[in-house]
């Protein structure tokens, strides 16, 4: 989400936020970020020094002390799709170079970090109705939010404050700024025959982020591109069936949702399955999704060649042509995809 920045003053912008959240007491802070037309991040900077801490210092050592905390919440959001995984940070792996350094998270909270647009970090303790909710908060140079790791009954709250005093920015004045992504330019035209010839020949569905790089196209408008013998549309709600079929036939499955500086990946059977409204949700113990049904513009399926089979995911698109969410059946390198996933998948 890219938001555009009011020229205000940090007072000015916590006195607004003040009147905002008395005539809306439960409206959320992305809410009143969205309303006030600033970023969450800028909203979240005028409770500097009172209920939130900045923080500073390498994101890549930070996650990897991570692992001390015990079991938390992480949370993670497209602009329409929520992740909620309770669990540890249990496995994790750096890679890459200096300026574009890769996390990867393996265990109950699964993820695929891209450090390079991590800009801000707060340690922030709100009050809420079970008491002091306390958060470790990430966002990018757009204010927008990257991840969240909220602590719970089983965390270690002695490293909480350790990492809140060791990663704690110097300068607690340091002004939060929005500064919008430039839109990307992809080709206007591209070689559809070697385009086509490349994704017949994918190894791994780790391939179609090079292949989209290599030819510079959207990922949208590739999946429109290659044809329905490798992708086709669906009934953009048909998430409510994957969901439903999944729950009942305890099918294993996969969701990722993110954003450009964190994937977050649930594996495992979902059970309780809840349409609120607008709202698809997943509410089991260790895991919630929330899906924004209004932001689902279209849906595709996709399949990719592997050394493993065909692999066949569900993807969903908003309306700016941006991923609000992906379903796959559950599968590890080695095994193909499951048959019942594949039967499910073709009845939509």
């Amino acid at each position: 989400m890219q938001t555009t920045t009011l020229s205000h003053t940090r007072a000015s912008l916590k006195e607004a936020w003040n009147d905002f959240k008395v005539a809306n007491p439960k409206k959320r802070i992305r809410d009143a970020a969205a309303s006030l037309n600033v970023s969450e991040a800028e909203l979240l900077g005028t409770t500097v020094g009172k209920t939130s801490v900045l923080l500073e210092g390498d994101w890549t050592d930070f996650i990897q002390d991570c692992k001390r905390l015990g079991k938390v919440m992480s949370l993670t959001r497209s602009e329409g799709c929520v992740l909620e995984n309770q669990g540890t940070f249990q496995k994790i792996e750096i890679h890459g170079s200096p300026a574009f350094k890769v996390g990867t998270v393996i265990g109950p909270i699964e993820q695929r970090i891209f450090f390079a647009p991590w800009t801000y970090g707060f340690a922030v303790e709100q009050e809420s109705p079970r008491g002091i909710l306390k958060s470790f908060q990430f966002f990018d140079k757009a204010g927008d939010a990257i991840m969240k790791i909220y602590m719970k009954e089983k965390s270690n709250l002695e490293v909480y404050e350790e990492l809140k005093a060791k990663y704690r920015a110097e300068d607690q004045t340091r002004e939060i700024l929005a500064v919008p992504y430039p839109s990307a330019v992809y080709a206007e035209e591209i070689d559809k025959e070697a385009f086509t010839a490349d994704w017949e020949n994918m190894k791994d569905t780790h391939d179609f982020h090079g292949m989209l790089r290599k030819y510079n196209v959207h990922r949208l408008e590739a999946i429109k591109l290659i044809g329905e013998k490798w992708a086709y549309q669906v009934d953009r709600l048909c998430a409510r069936k994957i969901l439903a079929v999944a729950s009942t036939s305890k099918l294993p499955m996969m969701i990722f949702a993110g954003n450009r500086g964190n994937i977050q990946i649930f594996q495992g059977k979902v059970r309780t399955i809840r349409q609120m409204d607008n709202w698809l949700n997943v509410l089991d113990p260790d895991f919630n999704m929330h899906l924004n049904e209004d932001t689902i513009d279209t849906a595709w399926v996709v399949h990719k060649n592997t050394v493993d089979g065909l692999v066949t995911a569900v993807e969903l698109f908003d309306k700016e042509g941006e991923i609000v969410a992906q379903f796959f059946g559950l599968r590890k390198p080695g095994i193909p995809q499951r048959e019942e996933w594949k039967e499910l998948v073709a009845t939509l």
